[in-house]
């Protein structure tokens, strides 16, 4: 299966970014399992209307990566029968540090900032994994606040341990350019005296996660032996692929 928004996207209210990342090839020919692991943008937004929609995926497990103050400021997933909420902090630099400049390229932007994750982040990074490759939490929602870069970096990762090829994962986290555009044109509608985030906030391009993913192996080898760095078990990475590969 390829990346395909329509079949992807599962529409809420006001959640804009959430969708299933079952459905690719993976290793030996095996297909990643469909209804297991999603990823969105923030589920605060998420009300009585989404509740039945949301409740029929069956979703034991939400993994919030959000810093401790954007869960303050907004709030977190509603608090429903049978749903586990894990709050996880990767440590990374705030973006304002080091700001894009207008003009450079929004790839290698992008790609220096996860990197910059991978390597502060790691406790946070082998956490989220550890909990995704547990069958008991399945099936689990990752989540951040655009859903595509915190997000994007663990479910890229989860992706690589179950063999799904680079293209195929660039074009999966490049989706999230179609949900900003749905998050731009509902803040206008919503709030219309407010500005539109900056440039790296909204967009997905896929070269900005096959550059991370390259400097990634050049750095540890593998993606595999960056987790094992991270703090992943070997044992884990098995109970990845046996639990999310068909």
């Amino acid at each position: 299966m390829d990346a395909t928004e329509v079949t992807r996207h599962i529409p809420f209210s006001a959640t804009f970014n959430f969708r299933d990342v079952g459905g690719y090839a993976g290793h030996d020919g095996r297909t990643v399992r469909q209804g297991r692991l999603y990823r969105s943008d923030s589920l605060h937004r998420l009300d009585e209307t989404d509740r039945a929609a949301f409740t029929a995926l069956g979703v034991r497990t939400v993994i919030d990566l959000r810093r401790p103050y954007e869960v303050e400021r907004d709030g977190r997933v509603p608090d429903w029968d049978g749903l586990t909420w894990r709050h996880i902090h990767p440590e990374h630099a705030e973006w304002g540090e080091r700001p894009y400049e207008s003009g450079s390229s929004l790839a290698r932007y992008l790609a220096d900032r996860y990197a910059d994750l991978a390597q502060t982040g790691t406790a946070g990074v082998a956490e989220a994994i550890g909990l995704i490759a547990d069958t008991t939490n399945a099936p689990v929602v990752v989540h951040c606040v655009a859903g595509k870069d915190r997000t994007g970096i663990v479910c890229a990762l989860t992706l690589a341990v179950l063999g799904v090829a680079d293209d195929e994962i660039a074009e999966d986290y490049a989706l999230s350019s179609v949900a900003s555009q749905r998050f731009t044109a509902w803040l206008a509608a919503t709030r219309p005296e407010g500005t539109e985030p900056p440039a790296p906030f909204l967009a997905s391009p896929p070269d900005a996660m096959r550059l991370f993913l390259d400097e990634l192996r050049v750095g540890h080898g593998s993606v595999e032996g960056y987790l094992r760095h991270a703090g992943v078990t070997d044992a884990q990475l098995t109970a990845l692929r046996d639990h999310l590969l068909a």
